[in-house]
């Protein structure tokens, strides 16, 4: 396992925290507890206080190892672990040698820990090989028959343990992968945000903007003041509709009109004295796909009035593409189109979803083209059963 999932291991079992070890402390204490009989059997057996120091520290060892073995060993690297499972063996080999194999079954403490520690390849090559060394050690010396249910006893718990300690590693990678789709589901959201807020605002505040100018030459030059104050309406009607659109995003509602971004186009062009050719009727674009091509139109026309100076923009439609031409310069437009940011690779994304594709770049003969299509096989999957037919007068 990684560094980053051995720390997620420590976080999700809790070995790292007091709740964690108190919940390792209480069942592994209690379970050392049936080595507290034997050792204090084989202390007053000793003979002798050097005997007895010697007993007492490999029963303390042992026992000591077993208990703050899992919350140290299970955060760290594959190798750390083996170390520490062959050292508590070592510990166990130790008791056999000054007790004999009267005490095999004391070996479940070190084998079980190796067992739930280590990984299963590990595990089954550790306590494997010590198990073999133990049928072994009984069959030189004859001794099969007498410890025969003890070796069963080590396997089967070692077997269960393995499985365990499986299940746990399984559990803490379901629930960082559960955390991780979780962290994916929020940055998908932020983006989905930010691409939204981009193509209402960058919209709604380019067209208040071509307005406002308008507004102003009109009074600066004295006259038609009735249409001064025609477009000064119009604006705050923008300005209002912006802002619904900004409250639809945030509550997660809004999704863009084909027909409203066509004669919203044609407004905000002539607005900006650019000469509008759009088409009269969206009928034949499939349902599905008008949202999309609704936020293509509105990102594409903010990008003539905001960086084209163009004088004309044609907007050709079909069943699965939309295109918009501008006879302008095109300067800082290509920038923008093939950028980073939020503007046409938001709308490369919404196509993305819908298997389209977008393509911008400038025409041969002058002027910029952006071209959004769908495939027809995606646009049939796309589709819902039945579609409402709408249009523009």
């Amino acid at each position: 396992m990684s560094a980053v999932s051995d720390k997620q291991c420590r976080q999700v079992v809790g070995l790292a925290s007091r709740r964690g070890r108190l919940r390792w402390l209480i069942p592994g204490g209690f379970f050392s507890l049936f080595l507290v009989p034997s050792a204090v059997q084989h202390v007053t057996e000793a003979g002798s206080l050097p005997r007895a120091v010697l007993i007492g520290a490999v029963f303390g060892g042992y026992g000591a190892a077993y208990l703050v073995a899992p919350p140290l060993l299970w955060p760290r690297p594959v190798w750390v672990k083996i170390v520490g499972s062959v050292a508590h063996l070592a510990l166990g080999f130790g008791l056999l040698a000054l007790f004999g194999q009267d005490s095999l079954i004391l070996m479940i403490y070190a084998m079980g820990v190796a067992a739930v520690m280590l990984p299963v390849p590990w595990a089954v090559l550790v306590d494997g090989a010590v198990l073999a060394a133990l049928v072994g050690w009984t069959l030189a010396t004859d001794t099969l028959a007498v410890h025969g249910g003890e070796l069963v006893t080590l396997l089967s718990v070692s077997v269960s343990l393995v499985f365990m300690g499986e299940l746990v590693r399984t559990v803490v990678e379901l629930r960082a992968a559960r955390d991780e789709v979780a962290r994916l589901a929020v940055a998908e959201e932020r983006a989905r945000f930010a691409r939204d807020l981009h193509d209402v605002l960058g919209h709604s505040l380019t067209t208040i903007t071509v307005k406002a100018g308008l507004v102003r030459r009109l009074l600066e030059a004295g006259a038609d003041r009735e249409r001064a104050a025609a477009e000064v309406r119009e604006v705050e009607q923008l300005a209002r509709q912006a802002l619904t659109e900004v409250r639809a995003t945030v509550s997660g509602y809004r999704e863009a009109s084909l027909v409203a971004e066509v004669a919203g186009a044609r407004a905000a062009l002539r607005a900006a004295g650019v000469e509008p050719v759009l088409p009269h009727a969206v009928d034949d674009v499939p349902a599905a796909l008008q949202p999309v091509f609704g936020y293509v139109l509105r990102e594409g026309v903010t990008n003539v009035l905001r960086h084209s100076g163009a004088t004309r923009c044609e907007v050709r439609l079909g069943r699965t593409w939309l295109e918009i031409r501008d006879n302008g310069p095109g300067g800082t437009s290509t920038v923008d189109s093939l950028g980073a940011g939020h503007g046409l690779e938001g709308l490369r994304e919404r196509l993305a979803a819908v298997g389209g594709t977008l393509e911008a770049g400038r025409l041969p003969a002058g002027g910029f083209r952006l071209r959004a299509s769908v495939p027809p096989a995606a646009e049939r999957e796309a589709a819902p059963a039945a579609e409402p037919r709408l249009g523009l007068a």
